[in-house]
């Protein structure tokens, strides 16, 4: 396994691979690959960092992080489906702590509520419940007397 950090040439693998992320987790994000190729250029220019986590020179996974002032916020880590369970995303954040993590004391993500698969590799991993976001898609009616 290889990882090294993502530059803009790296933006088509990562939009790609981000695609496959929405579908398996079941996000409702409506973006095109182009549109997604666009955001993953707007981050790596802007306050985040990625990584490539490659076997054999392929790309297999991805992350994508920026530094917080009292934590990391780790807003994508994915690998390709037919490279999991095979302890690449572990390996992968074990790198991350020790070489793009270095002075984290924590590391938070957002895991959608019916992503049971994420949750758990993610508690597997030592992650825990810290907080639940909730939405509302449109204001709820009112009835008066």
């Amino acid at each position: 396994m290889q990882i090294r950090l993502a530059s803009v040439t790296d933006v088509d693998d990562l939009a790609r691979m981000n695609q496959e992320f929405i579908r398996d987790e079941g996000h409702r994000n409506p973006m095109n690959l182009q549109q997604l190729a666009e955001r993953m250029h707007g981050w790596l220019q802007g306050e985040y960092t990625g990584v490539v986590i490659a076997e054999s020179e392929q790309a297999v996974g991805y992350a994508i992080f920026r530094h917080a002032p009292d934590h990391v916020y780790l807003r994508q880590f994915f690998i390709v489906a037919e490279h999991r369970r095979k302890g690449i995303g572990r390996q992968a954040l074990r790198w991350l702590w020790d070489n793009a993590w270095t002075d984290a004391k924590r590391v938070r993500i957002d895991v959608l509520i019916d992503n049971h698969v994420g949750q758990a590799f993610w508690r597997s991993v030592g992650f825990a419940d810290y907080c639940l976001t909730m939405e509302a898609e449109s204001p709820p009616t009112s009835k008066r007397n």
